[in-house]
């Protein structure tokens, strides 16, 4: 039993022995084999394993542009909400693109067409765009009761605008033309007077008379140098029909300046500005084509100035829709005033692409306009009651 025992006391302490040992080398084995088991209990990273975001080509400009289209959405849709400024925020971008059209044909030159032909071509064009707004819209045609008096009396007038100015430009000096042209404002600021009977404060008088002062002012030189050459000549300016033309431009501003307060009257009973471009179109459109092949010969266009002319007639449109939603929202001397813009910009550009020499007057001109049309927009709408 003592053998037995010590027998059993030895293989105890070998066993002892053994596992004094052992943790020595199994530590340094573990010590060994301890990164690798760091490592597998990491996540495993590389090109096998990393997610990568699924898009199709182009998505990320798409993405890119997201937040320049938001902004533009976002800045159309307060404009056109009608807030305190969106009246004059829509007559300013009216002028501008009235300028952007002027611009178009300035920089890109095309066959000679008829002014009639060219009419022809923009009023078919507000008419299917406008025909094409309101469908989407579902805006009916029919039903308006009062408001179809005023829009039938504003297409009317516009369409006779149209017509007698193509009459003045044609047999006038364009200069001539373009002052008659914008006499329109202030005609228009008159009317809505009598018409509409808005009232009118001492800053929007003078907002108007400066501007119109600085129109004078950049078409003086020209007016004068035509009437000096025309002194020597005037009997057969007179037989060839000056006094009719002049006559015309006048008549086109009158009905121009009543057409003004015709919208304006026209989109508050309807509620819908594209209404008013609609009528016009829808008159305009196949009157001028009757007077084109009756009193003008039809010039087939190429593509390519019938591709300008299309570009020419989509603009129109938009400039026709923010007018009419400028006249809606805003007193009519306001955004009368704002018209002029485009004369300052349009000189602005003929004197920057050195297609005429900067004189004192055409410069003075056009920052009585600016000054004018930036004191309309900063002073702002009148304040609601």
């Amino acid at each position: 039993m003592e053998s037995s025992a010590g027998s059993s006391d030895v293989d105890r302490d070998v066993e002892l022995h053994v596992i004094a040992h052992e943790p020595s080398s199994a530590s340094a084995v573990t010590e060994e084999r301890s990164p690798l088991l760091s490592q597998a209990e990491k996540p495993k990273i590389n090109i096998f394993t990393l997610s990568y975001p699924r898009r199709k080509p182009g998505e990320e400009v798409i993405r890119s542009f997201e937040p320049e289209i938001s902004a533009a959405s976002q800045f159309l849709s307060w404009v056109w909400s009608g807030s305190r400024y969106s009246g004059l925020m829509c007559m300013a971008i009216s002028s501008t693109i009235y300028f952007t059209m002027e611009l178009v044909t300035d920089v890109f030159s095309v066959q000679p067409i008829p002014l009639l032909e060219v009419a022809f071509t923009r009023c078919t064009m507000i008419l299917i765009l406008s025909y094409m707004w309101l469908r989407k819209v579902e805006q009916p045609l029919s039903g308006l009761g009062n408001a179809k008096h005023l829009l039938i009396s504003r297409a009317f007038m516009g369409y006779i605008s149209l017509i007698s100015f193509i009459y003045c430009i044609q047999r006038l000096s364009l200069s001539q033309a373009v002052v008659l042209s914008l006499t329109t404002p202030i005609i228009a600021s008159v009317v809505a007077r009598f018409i509409l009977h808005e009232t009118y404060k001492v800053a929007e008088i003078g907002g108007l008379a400066c501007s119109f002062f600085g129109v004078l002012f950049i078409f003086q030189q020209l007016l004068t140098t035509q009437d000096q050459h025309g002194e020597g000549n005037s009997k057969s300016v007179t037989e060839s029909g000056h006094i009719y033309a002049i006559l015309a431009g006048s008549l086109s501003s009158l009905t121009g300046g009543i057409s003004y307060c015709l919208i304006r009257a026209g989109a508050s009973a309807c509620d819908q500005p594209l209404l008013t471009v609609f009528s016009f179109s829808l008159l305009a459109s196949p009157a001028a084509g009757i007077c084109l092949f009756a009193f003008e010969t039809f010039v087939f266009p190429s593509f390519y100035s019938f591709s300008l002319m299309l570009v020419l007639g989509i603009l129109t449109f938009f400039a026709e829709v923010f007018l009419a939603r400028g006249l809606q929202l805003e007193k009519t001397s306001k955004v009368a005033n704002v018209l002029y813009m485009e004369a300052a910009l349009s000189q602005l550009w003929v004197i920057g692409s050195a297609r005429i020499a900067p004189t004192f007057g055409r410069i003075f001109g056009c920052l009585l306009i600016l000054i004018s049309v930036f004191c309309t927009m900063y002073i702002g709408p009148d304040k609601e009651d």
